[in-house]
């Protein structure tokens, strides 16, 4: 919760059709109208952004109590039981996740994470955040991982962020994922020397610097997705090397 004058947050999975659709609505404001994405199964008329994979991911949301309870934020999660239901990872569309699936750790995939515009910013992030820290506690989650993404389709316009992100923050082989082949676009596009690090680093969107600075890693290569007009990386972070100060973020309870 916060203050009797702001928002009043509230972390909780999403167990109704209604809160799947007030979390599928938020994702068409952003996803869709914000950054022009689509899918097969975007739903225009009523406003949702969803695909084949929303019946196997369970989703946490974010509340405001002071706002009737609307859904100010969402996270997808997708364990590796629940993977083996839906017959693969989202990620595997655009990623050969052989090196995590053979490691024969406990698995967990994001995606889908946003925030109404009205909540960027703030505390409302740390909300989520404090909310998933508790899921991966209860569950045993040992990597986690997601594709995140950079706006535009024009890599050449991201070869300083991309490059950087190679050179500095490639993951280790054990953790190291590969786009596909069919689609491998290569990051390191500019030689580390000829770097601007500074400036490369004010084009990495704010949630992958979160990321990196809780000790996550890039996979090999980025996929360039023209339905989500994207260009996506894929985010891998260990939990058992995140350190303890980085862990203590994660200290709410989520309400079923």
């Amino acid at each position: 919760m916060e203050s009797e004058n702001g928002p009043q947050f509230r972390v909780k999975l999403a167990s109704t059709d209604a809160e799947l659709r007030a979390a599928q609505r938020l994702r068409y404001r952003v996803f869709v109208e914000e950054l022009g994405g689509d899918g097969p199964m975007v739903d225009h008329d009523s406003g949702l952004e969803r695909d084949r994979f929303d019946p196997f991911f369970e989703h946490l949301i974010l509340l405001d109590e002071a706002k009737n309870g609307s859904v100010v934020g969402v996270y997808r999660l997708l364990r590796d039981d629940r993977a083996q239901r839906a017959g693969q990872f989202y990620s595997e569309d655009e990623y050969d996740l052989g090196v995590l699936k053979r490691s024969g750790r406990r698995l967990m995939e994001l995606g889908r994470s946003c925030l109404d515009p009205e909540y960027r910013g703030g505390a409302a992030m740390l909300h989520l955040w404090n909310g998933l820290g508790q899921y991966i506690a209860a569950h045993d989650i040992e990597i986690l991982f997601g594709v995140a993404s950079f706006h535009g389709t024009d890599p050449q316009s991201l070869a300083q962020p991309l490059s950087l992100l190679h050179h500095r923050y490639l993951a280790p082989s054990e953790l190291r994922v590969r786009a596909r082949e069919d689609h491998f676009q290569a990051m390191d596009i500019i030689p580390e020397a000829e770097l601007d690090r500074r400036a490369a680093m004010l084009q990495v969107p704010a949630l992958i610097k979160a990321y990196l600075r809780l000790g996550g890693h890039v996979g090999e290569g980025a996929f360039v997705d023209h339905s989500f007009n994207t260009t996506d990386i894929c985010l891998v972070m260990d939990t058992s090397r995140m350190s303890d100060r980085n862990k203590s973020i994660y200290n709410n309870r989520v309400t079923p």
